[in-house]
């Protein structure tokens, strides 16, 4: 990875601890200024490549857990950008969840409960589309949605988003603790090019299964959500789970960007396979042997027999 890259890469994350301003400190048209889309996508072909290796060794290693979360707003490009960039990751490592409203069932537990059961195990790569962090989103934004988690009155006081914030930086760093490496995405989409990819969708017709009346609703909320993601950022990222705001407008860049903090992130857990011991060789070698000089099995006899013109001794 070069010094360009590696500084882009370090200028998208929200710097744990300090406040960041959204709107003004980061730019959803931002493409790096270094790269062209045609260099991006050779980048982001070597990234992928770069990926199926380590995931190999990440699953073989069986030490670590690797989950990644992705927030944005509709017609962000979560769903290409999880297609895009996991093509070439073995599909028995990799477990994607999409996170919808909660059932009843979900509703009947924790708000982290659902998303417990989900976590990857060592060795693998889990993807969570959308997370725990809609209940300090949409739940926020829409407050009436607390109604249906039947929570104690007392506990939906002014203080309910900052103890939210407290535990999920609480679980984050249980994870962390325990060998599951977090990685949190947002991908920061315009407004203007939002709605760009909404008229897309009306207008094409193999995408209009993607459009729906409740995109235009929540459209009208843009700006509370971008508040309450900005307070979101200024609490939740961490030093063992910083967030990524990663632009948008340009699809080709934000896959580039996404592939090259999992290449990054993955590179400085040293992933090895197991070393094999000398007692362990050894047994190899000896497997070796015995498989080399066992019997060819029930065509044995025809290929001596062929092998000295057909006549039996």
């Amino acid at each position: 990875m070069t010094k360009k890259m590696d500084n882009l890469l370090d200028s998208l994350i929200v710097p744990p601890g300090k406040q960041i301003d959204l709107r003004n400190d980061y730019d959803p048209g931002h493409i790096g200024h270094f790269m062209s889309k045609e260099d991006a996508g050779e980048a982001i072909a070597a990234g992928i490549s770069l990926l199926s290796l380590q995931q190999d060794k990440l699953y073989a290693q069986d030490t670590y857990a690797l989950l990644i979360i992705f927030q944005a707003m509709d017609a962000a490009g979560k769903d290409s950008t999880i297609k895009h960039v996991m093509s070439g990751v073995n599909p028995q490592g990799v477990q994607v969840t999409s996170f919808k409203v909660p059932s009843v069932e979900e509703l009947d537990h924790d708000y982290l409960w659902r998303n417990c059961i989900a976590l990857p195990r060592r060795g693998d790569i889990g993807i969570f589309n959308r997370s725990y962090y809609e209940e300090v989103l949409v739940v926020r934004v829409h407050p009436e949605f607390l109604d249906r988690q039947h929570l104690p009155p007392q506990l939906r006081d002014r203080n309910i988003w900052t103890r939210r914030f407290e535990e999920i930086n609480n679980f984050e760093k249980y994870l962390a603790d325990n060998g599951i490496i977090v990685l949190k995405f947002f991908l920061y989409v315009s407004k203007e090019e939002q709605k760009k990819r909404f008229l897309q969708r009306v207008d094409e017709p193999d995408k209009n299964w993607k459009f729906s009346a409740a995109d235009i609703r929540e459209r009208a909320c843009f700006e509370d959500y971008m508040d309450s993601y900005e307070d979101m950022f200024n609490h939740t990222s961490t030093i063992h789970a910083p967030w990524y705001i990663i632009p948008a407008d340009h699809k080709w860049f934000t896959r580039l960007a996404v592939v090259s903090v999992i290449h990054r992130t993955l590179d400085r857990l040293h992933l090895a396979y197991p070393t094999v011991t000398s007692e362990e060789k050894e047994a190899l070698l000896k497997a070796k042997a015995e498989m080399e000089n066992e019997s060819e099995g029930p065509g044995s006899t025809r290929k001596e027999e062929k092998r000295s013109g057909g006549k039996k001794a």
